[in-house]
């Protein structure tokens, strides 16, 4: 595939496959609640927000918060002593979440006009976690494209495994979140979503614990501790999914009845 990764087409073809799993995934949620759907329009404005601003927003947070963190010492050293790679352990269990978790929050932003109950702060959230989780797979798919150990299979396979782990992951958390910000405008109590943001932050940082075991504790475990932290990442994220949509499913049977 050396000679398709070289035309320029190719990149269209990234951006297909990184956006068309977000985006099935973002109606499949939308779509679960039966009776009192949110309107497509503001979904997708928060897919596109989450996209597209939170992406923008988490970039400079994260850079700011690993040279805050980098400067202190006490903070480099607990890292240094538990972890073979420090600098991703920091950036995976910290900087990412706290910052990706607030980013995506931007997004949630979008549903404010059409939010009238808790539950749908779960379907902006979700939109607004997937678009991002869109762009963030496409980013690691060009990452791959260029590598020069990588290509055009590695780039597409790059993003499909992407697509069903970390998309599902960016989805639930933000649901919580979006979950916590609801309540915010709902109940008018500004530090409302605080206990959200943090179970989004700790969910993320889970997930990136468990895909991060052969980086984090490569010398103890190699590609063994690799494979069993990334099916136990991708089995957190299918269950903190399913709970949602199980949350949209009761309000459903709950209006049916």
């Amino acid at each position: 595939m050396a000679g398709l990764a070289d035309s320029p087409s190719f990149v269209l073809v990234l951006i297909i496959s990184a956006f068309v799993p977000p985006l099935v995934f973002m109606a499949w949620i939308r779509n679960t609640a039966r009776y009192g759907k949110e309107p497509w329009w503001n979904v997708l404005k928060a897919f596109v927000w989450g996209a597209v601003l939170s992406v923008l927003v988490a970039i400079v947070a994260s850079v700011v918060l690993l040279v805050a963190l980098g400067r202190i010492e006490s903070v480099n050293d607990f890292f240094a002593r538990r972890f073979t790679y420090p600098t991703i352990a920091i950036g995976a269990l910290v900087v990412a979440p706290i910052a990706e978790e607030a980013a995506k929050g931007l997004g949630v932003q979008a549903g404010r006009p059409e939010t009238q109950a808790l539950l749908d702060g779960l379907v902006y959230g979700a939109a607004a976690g997937l678009g991002f989780s869109a762009t963030e797979n496409l980013l690691y798919g060009v990452e791959a494209l260029v590598n020069p150990n990588g290509g055009a299979s590695a780039s597409l396979l790059v993003i499909a495994i992407r697509s069903f782990s970390s998309s599902f992951l960016h989805a639930s958390s933000t649901a919580v979140l979006g979950y916590g910000i609801a309540k915010t405008w709902l109940t008018n109590r500004a530090w409302a979503f605080l206990p959200f943001y943090i179970i989004a932050v700790i969910m993320h940082a889970t997930f990136n614990v468990l895909t991060s075991l052969g980086q984090l504790y490569g010398t103890q475990y190699g590609e063994v501790g690799e494979t069993i932290g990334f099916a136990a990442a991708v089995g957190f994220a299918l269950i903190a999914m399913t709970i949602v949509r199980l949350k949209l499913a009761g309000a459903r049977r709950a209006a049916a009845r």
